[in-house]
């Protein structure tokens, strides 16, 4: 799946000169967490205003948000999506920057997509990558063999069709590198906080 099969089309946008109180009413009234803040023109980015935002930037602060514009607290330029990235890579892009929603742009603004919608809309249950990864170099060998038995095994086809394997499974390898870092990274935070765990303590 990409991130336009999960995306929200429906983006609801804000002027930058906006006051802070505006942009949280219009929260409150579409039910949103966060607002995309419109270009000034053309050649501009756009930039986007969370909840966290005013929480943190303003709440916090006790600063008015009647007097205070959006463009004094959003977050520009913003971390856009390209509409056909899959929704793997947008959860990835997600972990990477901290983030958890993104416009999804092409030229245009096409939609929004947050990481409820990779959550509730994508098929990482049915269809998790580490599965459809062994599939495909699977069937990426198969083709890789019958190209060189027809084209010659130094056929630049052959090379090719192999450099597509040896892709496919670095891809592979570096999921399987990330998910251990992760683990591992997970038990250390756990002996940090349950140091007494008899699979904490360090052999003498």
């Amino acid at each position: 799946m990409k991130a336009e099969d999960i995306m929200t089309k429906d983006v609801v946008t804000i002027r930058g000169t906006a006051t802070v109180a505006e942009a949280v009413g219009l929260m409150k009234e579409k039910g949103l967490r966060a607002l995309v803040v419109d270009r000034r023109y053309d050649d501009d980015a756009y930039g986007i205003v969370t909840e966290t935002d005013i929480v943190y930037k303003v709440t916090a602060y006790g600063k008015d948000p009647r007097q205070l514009r959006v463009y004094e607290i959003m977050s520009k330029p913003c971390i856009i999506v390209d509409p056909n990235l899959s929704v793997e890579y947008v959860a990835r892009l997600f972990a990477n920057t901290g983030i958890r929603r993104a416009p999804v742009i092409q030229g245009q603004m096409l939609g929004i997509i947050s990481i409820t919608d990779i959550l509730t809309k994508s098929d990482f249950v049915e269809a998790p990558k580490t599965l459809l990864l062994e599939e495909r170099i699977k069937k990426a060998i198969e083709e890789a063999r019958a190209t060189c038995t027809k084209q010659g095994a130094y056929s630049k086809a052959c090379a090719a069709a192999w450099d597509e394997v040896e892709e496919l499974q670095a891809e592979a390898a570096h999921q399987k590198a990330e998910v251990m870092v992760s683990a591992k990274l997970s038990f250390e935070e756990y002996c940090r906080e349950n140091p007494a765990a008899p699979e904490c303590r360090n052999p003498q």
